[in-house]
């Protein structure tokens, strides 16, 4: 009796023995992947959910591109980019986007132009009763070619909280090329993290029903993060006509930080955030496709 006792009492020392080990092990791997990824996340999602496949920032910076929502700004997420409604004004304060070259270079969805109303803003939004006969473009702050890698983008790129009023000459013109460079440096660089919207002032002019802002000038600011480097460019641009060269039109973020109130990619490290919001090192960035 002894002796079996001795043999089961040595046989529940080794179980023991061997389910230590194995508890050891699970912890041992739980702490590595924590290691390897603290916020637990393995690429970029939020409102980005195109098809076309992106460049994932770290872990701990997850939606870089959207600035700090000032307060009483209605946050809204749609397909392809996210923006911060400005009800007072009758559009957004900003619109924030990441944009990779695989989306420049995906299939176009081809335009819809279904201009409407934005179902997702809580206290409305403008209509076609706002621009018809007012003089101005619907101008997108997103533009629908940045978008046109998904159709559900591309569709949610019409809608009024994207818009703001603008002279034809302009959104056609200076506005358009800019645009164009920016989706130029998403190819250039791989990826590139877009803010951009009108400044909205006290005293501006007011077109429609819904009593819309009609800016007198507009801003972008483009954040290169990733392999193709670390730096940081505004631009501030009157709402009008203009043949200058984009470079002219260049300026350091902190002085659109200065003129929206915004504070632009403040998930960034404040070493980091600080140097390319004051420097936009106009030489570095490549301004023709040669």
């Amino acid at each position: 009796m002894r002796s079996s006792s001795r043999r089961s009492s040595s046989n529940g020392l080794l179980l023991l023995v061997i389910l230590l080990l194995l508890a050891l092990v699970v912890f041992l791997f739980v702490c590595r992947r924590q290691r390897n990824d603290p916020a637990g996340n393995a690429e970029t999602t939020g409102s980005h959910t195109g098809s076309a496949s992106t460049s994932p920032a770290p872990p701990a910076l997850q939606r870089l591109e959207v600035p700090t929502p000032q307060p009483g700004d209605e946050l809204v997420a749609h397909e392809g980019y996210t923006l911060g409604y400005r009800d007072a004004a009758g559009q957004a304060a900003w619109v924030a986007y990441l944009l990779t070259a695989a989306e420049v270079a995906a299939p176009n969805t081809r335009r819809s132009n279904n201009f409407r109303p934005d179902p997702d803003v809580r206290s409305g939004t403008a209509t076609n009763a706002d621009y018809e006969g007012s003089g101005y473009d619907r101008g997108h702050l997103a533009p629908a070619e940045d978008l046109s890698y998904s159709a559900d983008a591309m569709s949610a790129s019409f809608y009024y909280s994207n818009m703001s009023p603008q002279v034809p000459a302009f959104n056609r013109g200076v506005w358009k090329r800019l645009e164009e460079l920016v989706r130029f440096w998403a190819t250039a660089y791989d990826s590139v993290y877009i803010a951009t919207g009108p400044i909205l002032e006290e005293g501006l002019r007011r077109i429609g029903p819904n009593s819309v802002a009609v800016p007198e000038r507009f801003y972008k600011v483009v954040l290169l993060y990733g392999r193709g480097g670390t730096r940081g460019i505004g631009f501030l641009l009157r709402n009008e006509p203009s043949a200058a060269t984009l470079r002219s039109f260049a300026v350091p973020i902190d002085q659109v930080e200065a003129m929206t109130g915004l504070d632009f990619f403040p998930q960034l490290p404040d070493e980091v955030e600080a140097k390319i919001e004051s420097d936009p090192r106009v030489n570095e960035w490549r301004w023709t496709r040669k």
